[in-house]
């Protein structure tokens, strides 16, 4: 099976059910699948070929899930870029994975056009609404008022079915290959505990640009659910007034969203009583907040998950374990199997702190043009046949083989439910004049999970202040990498080699030099 036959097999099933809902807009099984096929036959019109790739670069529109189908159908592979993505590393991924379309939005058109130019692509242009913003595009409605037709074969489950951009050590984005084989185990695996079904009804204020978003989007389009998009949590009572209006049994949290909830002082216990689920991934819930989502949501089962973009999902706690266990991320996900080793690799037992190791069909190809990041996560696992991947990040587990997550082994920091790269901000910081030493840092945040906090050492003379150093992050970087707190020292500490120690920077006490930005 390949992923564009979840909506082929559902527009089948249910043609006239409504499949998505954005803003004002509802479209059904069928109509979603003749506008996939359409947009198909332009891009093989415009040069898509099996095995190209096909960047789309859009907020969570109706425009960009039939894009990201339409691009399996043509047989191609299509990368969800977060539209707050700045020029420059839009650039960087059109010129890594040198895709022969880029589709966006009318809104952020210039962005893409600056991208464009940057990266020398000469591609197929397409964007939904005005597309005087990108140079040589095609508007969405015309693509789609185009002949159609047949778009013949696209490929089976071993090729690539997109890619997934994130941070990474060095500073520049990774590209994750995801087969169709691997996003089709995912899906049946985290569809399958959640017991999804036709009648679900699913709320997504994740971007679909970030995979547990997208996921809502093609687990709903496996099983036949619909999926209401939204494209922000900013205000949750209008959130919650959706999932009234709309009847939702499902809805998908990071720790940061949970804690917006927590934070409403009106909410009244069993206000959304067609809550069947919640689910969380990004970072464990604190044991607090799983017992007041317990009491404000009564009719829902909270279920607690871990996950990374390399292979989608790793673990899940059952929700009948929450009272027991309600530090823990829980078992591995159904069909694969996880375990915890040591620096040499050697299988530890409970209670002991290792690396965890994840084994299942739903581990990613590598990534995209990298080996040396690919043999580092894909290593050889119990059989001669394969690669298991080692996550990077440090768990132990109880004598039931319960797992719970105790730190990350590099520096990558979660922040509202988004990997950030150290190195990518101090870059951007490093473009500042003024700025001599940079480190970046993440914070214990009880909203945003972790929050940035930049500790810099400023030139002799330089009068910079922390609002102009936020001002130019957030010229240069997306929303969520721009650090919350910035700390002024007059050196930061170093390694014996001479290189900026982060780990003693975040144990400084900057208490009489830190300053936050409004």
């Amino acid at each position: 099976m390949r992923v564009e036959h979840f909506l082929e097999a559902s527009a089948r099933r249910h043609p006239d059910k409504t499949a998505i809902v954005a803003g004002g807009e509802r479209v059904s099984f069928s109509a979603l699948d003749a506008r996939a096929s359409r947009l198909a036959a332009w891009l093989q019109g415009r040069g898509v070929a099996r095995g190209d790739r096909v960047v789309i670069f859009a907020d969570n529109a109706i425009e960009a899930v039939v894009s990201l189908f339409a691009t399996l159908k043509a047989g191609g592979v299509f990368s969800l870029v977060n539209p707050s993505t700045k020029a420059d590393k839009l650039a960087f991924i059109l010129g890594n994975c040198r895709p022969a379309a880029l589709i966006t939005q009318g809104r952020i058109a210039a962005v893409a056009a600056d991208a464009a130019e940057q990266a020398g692509f000469s591609g197929a242009r397409l964007v939904a609404g005005d597309p005087g913003g990108l140079p040589g595009a095609t508007s969405y409605e015309d693509a789609l008022a185009g002949p159609g037709g047949p778009v013949g074969f696209a490929g089976i489950a071993p090729d690539l079915a997109m890619l997934v951009y994130t941070s990474g050590s060095t500073g520049f984005p990774k590209g994750v290959m995801m087969t169709h084989a691997n996003v089709v185990a995912a899906s049946t695996s985290i569809t399958t505990y959640l017991e999804s079904a036709p009648d679900d009804i699913v709320l997504c204020a994740l971007p679909i640009s970030f995979d547990y978003g997208l996921y809502q989007v093609l687990m709903s389009m496996q099983v036949g659910a619909t999926v209401v998009l939204e494209k922000s949590f900013a205000f949750p009572q209008a959130i919650l007034n959706r999932v009234a209006e709309e009847r939702v049994t499902g809805l998908p949290l990071v720790p940061t969203m949970a804690a917006l909830l927590l934070r409403m002082r009106d909410l009244d216990p069993g206000a959304c009583p067609t809550l069947r689920y919640i689910s969380n991934t990004a970072a464990a819930l604190p044991p607090a907040h799983i017992c007041r989502l317990g009491e404000l949501f009564p009719t829902a089962r909270l279920f607690s998950m871990y996950g990374l973009t390399e292979c989608k999902r790793c673990t899940w706690l059952p929700p009948t374990e929450l009272a027991r266990r309600p530090g823990s991320v829980g078992i591995p996900i159904p069909g694969t199997e996880g375990w915890i080793v040591d620096e040499d690799g050697r299988r530890l037992g409970p209670g002991e702190t290792g690396e965890l190791v994840i084994r299942g069909p739903h581990v990613m190809a590598g990534y995209w043009e990298n080996p040396e990041a690919t043999a580092k996560a894909l290593r050889p696992g119990p059989y001669p046949w394969e690669r298991v991947l080692h996550t990077g990040d440090l768990f132990t587990a109880d004598e039931e083989g319960f797992l719970y997550f105790v730190a990350r082994k590099d520096d990558i920091i979660k922040t509202r439910g988004e990997k950030v790269s150290p190195k990518e901000v101090e870059n951007v910081l490093y473009a500042l004049p003024g700025i001599r030493e940079a480190a970046v840092i993440g914070v214990p945040d009880e909203v945003l999970g972790q929050a940035l906090k930049a500790i810099v050492a400023l030139d002799p003379g330089s009068t910079l202040n922390a609002l102009d150093i936020r001002a130019h992050c957030s010229r240069h970087l997306e929303d969520f990498m721009v650090p919350r707190f910035v700390a002024f020292v007059d050196a930061l500490p170093k390694t014996d080699t001479g290189k900026i120690s982060r780990r003693e920077a975040a144990e400084l006490d900057l208490s009489a030099d830190s300053g936050r930005a409004a």
